[in-house]
């Protein structure tokens, strides 16, 4: 089992420790990330860690809600986190998270105690991937589950507070996941299928109908429907472009909850 643990935080000296320690010792697949939420927006559902570890170091409260982005992923119970804090730090993070769990390890950092709840969460990670794999016959009704499922919404857009507010508009009717790049859009695909794309129109690096045209090329994307997120300014241009690349529209921005909800129902019915 590939067991994979993202690192991040603001205490380097902790974190730069902790990455080169868990690599030589336990062999782990490190992920290092740096303690922003447009960081965790790229990495975290791409690379989908069994473990985030925070490394604090002198919070605040803007400091702390960067994490609020991990809520979801701890919610669903597939990702734990691990924190380490000193006293006035752990303070902080407790009164300010919206993070529904996590464990607390105190600094100093005892190397033996961090490895052995790292082993007890890998061992039930293995756990449950052979009860996978158990002399049990399961049938699964796909074509109910597809009735009754949650159709599966990909929101990409460079500004994370933008982001944010999508989602949040979103996760009441569907499962959403977001991003913050094109490329970190097609890395997701290459894992997952959704329902629907919705695409920021001007992004750096590669922008939206580049993103559109890359989708495109992925045999399980051609049919998928993709809605551009644009500004007012940008309008004559998407016109043009939605005759050339034949995406299922558009919305400007900023988007309304009743605007974008009522956008993908008129798509997907």
């Amino acid at each position: 089992m590939n067991f994979k643990v993202l690192v991040t935080g603001k205490n380097r000296r902790i974190a730069r420790d902790v990455c080169e320690h868990l690599e030589k010792d336990r062999g782990y697949e490190i992920i290092k990330c740096n303690p922003s939420m447009d960081a965790l927006f790229d990495l975290v559902p791409v690379e989908m860690p069994n473990v985030v570890i925070i490394c604090l170091g002198d919070e605040t409260y803007e400091t702390v809600k960067v994490y609020d982005v991990l809520k979801d992923c701890v919610r669903g119970q597939w990702l734990q986190v691990l924190v380490i804090a000193s006293d006035d730090d752990r303070r902080v993070f407790m009164n300010n998270t919206k993070l529904q769990k996590m464990l607390f390890m105190p600094r100093p950092l005892s190397l033996m105690a961090l490895y052995t709840k790292l082993i007890e969460i890998e061992h039930e990670a293995e756990e449950k991937a052979v009860k996978a794999k158990s002399i049990f016959t399961e049938f699964v009704n796909e074509e109910e589950i597809e009735k009754e499922r949650r159709k599966r919404v990909l929101i990409v857009d460079d500004d994370a507070g933008q982001l944010m507010q999508m989602k949040e508009h979103l996760s009441e009717f569907y499962d959403a996941t977001a991003v913050r790049s094109g490329s970190a859009a097609l890395k997701f695909l290459e894992k997952h299928q959704v329902d629907i794309i919705l695409l920021d129109y001007i992004m750096p690096e590669m922008d939206g109908p580049a993103t559109l045209i890359k989708i495109r090329e992925r045999k399980e994307c051609v049919s998928t429907p993709v809605i551009f997120l644009t500004g007012v300014s940008e309008r004559e241009t998407v016109l043009k472009t939605l005759l050339e690349l034949k995406p299922q529209g558009y919305v400007v921005k900023p988007v309304k909850k009743s605007e974008i909800v009522a956008k993908i129902i008129d798509v997907l019915g």
